[in-house]
């Protein structure tokens, strides 16, 4: 694990005042920097709440971690690997000792085989956070999973699944591949098509079993940008030179932590039966070693290979979102920057 993300801590935490529930602030995003200003007039926004993210390998968990304890505040955990037990190595979880008495929440959650739900996490996550909120402490909620994120902080609605149209999905899913039923996806919800890749099964999926339950456009039910927590999102990048060698070293520190030994353990525990759990990078490329399909470094090779691809998804993600206050993950003023950011949404 890397080290603390160096920079200066304020000199007491900043608590804000008492939670003030209020209805669902209306109106589109404003592009663009948090500038200090008048209250803006209209209904009041529980919170505030501040969010780190961006793609991995950029310094995410330890930015939060000072964020939080210069703010004396919480962490929430928006890492959708991260809400599993003994999924610790693999999802680069801090251990006890590295949180530094910081609380941490939405952590070891969910057995491995235990299917992930966004609807579930949400109505978890947003507990946590009300909490955090009661107790006069800033809420930190801190990964790369976008739609987790999303999840907390916006006014999305989930529908639930139909467990007999789904498992017919999936059959068709691995009789005729990916490529066909996003065709199939084309023609019934081209807006929702085009948002997703021809080779995400898992979601296409998930848009025809929406698209199957309720009679409308699985893009209805897509991300809205409607906030119901006063927040902020700073944001971490990367050249992309940077963060893929970092990724490679992530791995082969992964490795050298024992990776292999803690998805040999979990496959004992039931990890290949967890439909997402067993699909978590690096969990799935070492289950391939241990099934005899490709030997340890060709898992090896195939973790940082696909690491680096979904960074790139998940850059593409977050940097549609035009609330992220973004920041250089490399500056060495980091956490001066991210805590002048947070203190304008404090302040207002």
């Amino acid at each position: 694990m890397p080290g603390p993300v160096p920079g200066p801590v304020l000199p007491g935490p900043v608590r804000p005042g008492p939670v003030r529930p209020g209805p669902v602030l209306p109106g589109p995003v404003r592009p663009g920097p948090v500038r200090p200003g008048p209250v803006r007039p209209g209904p009041v926004l529980p919170g505030p709440v501040v969010a780190v993210v961006g793609p991995t390998a950029t310094g995410k968990s330890d930015l939060g971690l000072a964020v939080a304890g210069a703010l004396g505040g919480e962490v929430v955990n928006a890492d959708s690997m991260q809400l599993y037990r003994g999924m610790d190595i693999g999802t680069a979880k801090l251990t006890p000792a590295a949180r530094r008495g910081v609380r941490h929440h939405m952590l070891d959650v969910w057995d491995v085989t235990e299917t992930a739900s966004v609807a579930g996490y949400q109505r978890l996550a947003r507990a946590a956070v009300d909490d955090v909120l009661a107790r006069g402490r800033v809420p930190v909620l801190v990964g790369g999973s976008g739609l987790y994120v999303r999840a907390v902080l916006d006014g999305l609605d989930f529908p639930g699944t139909d467990p007999g149209l789904r498992a017919r999905l999936e059959s068709e899913l691995a009789a005729c591949g990916a490529p066909a039923l996003h065709a199939r996806l084309s023609t019934l919800d081209p807006a929702a098509a085009a948002q997703i890749l021809p080779s995400n099964g898992r979601r296409i999926v998930r848009a025809l079993e929406v698209i199957g339950m309720t009679g409308r456009p699985y893009a209805a039910t897509l991300p809205s940008y409607t906030a119901v927590y006063d927040a902020v999102q700073v944001g971490l990048d990367r050249p992309a030179a940077d963060l893929d060698a970092r990724v490679a070293d992530r791995v082969d520190r992964m490795w050298a932590l024992g990776l292999v030994e803690e998805v040999r353990r979990l496959a004992g525990a039931g990890l290949r039966d967890g439909v997402t759990a067993s699909r978590a990078l690096g969990y799935r490329q070492v289950l391939r070693a241990l099934d005899g399909l490709c030997t340890l470094a060709e898992a090896r090779a195939l973790t940082v290979r696909d690491t680096r691809r979904f960074v790139r998804r998940q850059r593409s993600w977050f940097r549609r979102d035009p609330r992220v206050h973004w920041l250089d993950a490399g500056s060495p003023g980091l956490v001066a920057d991210a805590l002048a950011v947070a203190d304008r949404t404090l302040d207002r």
